[in-house]
Order: C-alpha cells, then sequence, then structure tokens
C-alpha cells in the first residue's frame, strides 16, 4: 500500500526518504502531515529547544572513579560510573 518517497528537508535541502513503514506508522497516529525536516534536522531542532543539560561530576560508589550523571548526586543514593552501572544493571 505504501511506497518509500524521497522529500526534501525544509532547513538545510538534503534529500531524504520517507519509508513506507514511517508512513504507515504515521497513518496508525493520525498524522496528516509529511515531516518536513530529516532526521538530523529534527535531532538538532529538539536538542535545541531542550536547552544544554547540566552534568555533575561525582564519585562511582563501586570502583571509586570519576562519574559524570545529568542530575544531582545526594548522599543516600550510590551514583555509579557507566561501566559499573551497566554492570549493577545486568546482575538485576
Amino acid at each position: 500500500m505504501y511506497e518509500d518517497k524521497t522529500l526534501v528537508c525544509k532547513d538545510c535541502g538534503a534529500e531524504f526518504v520517507f519509508t513506507a513503514g514511517e508512513q504507515e506508522f504515521y497513518a496508525e497516529k493520525g498524522f496528516t502531515n509529511e515531516p518536513q525536516r530529516c532526521k538530523s534536522c529534527r535531532d538538532a531542532r529538539k536538542n535545541a529547544a531542550r536547552g544544554e543539560r547540566q552534568f555533575y561530576e561525582a564519585e562511582c560508589a563501586a570502583c571509586g572513579g570519576a562519574a559524570r550523571v545529568p542530575f544531582q548526586p545526594r548522599q543516600e543514593r550510590p551514583v555509579y560510573c557507566s561501566d559499573c552501572f551497566s554492570r549493577v544493571r545486568e546482575s538485576q
């Protein structure tokens, strides 16, 4: 029923493909307009609207290394670096 369409991004002018699967998803959600921006321009627009994220430095509760997290650490809750967080998550 749906076929891939090549569209032109209104921000950067690059061509991008509006796939049949994406068209079906849009139809299921009731969206009537086709996308006007390519994926990278949509992502850039979302990030610009959201603003810059603030990160905090903390000490990893497992290895003692540096951890950079997007929330203000509190003393009563452990904070893990990326590697230790992955290991803790896998063990649950």
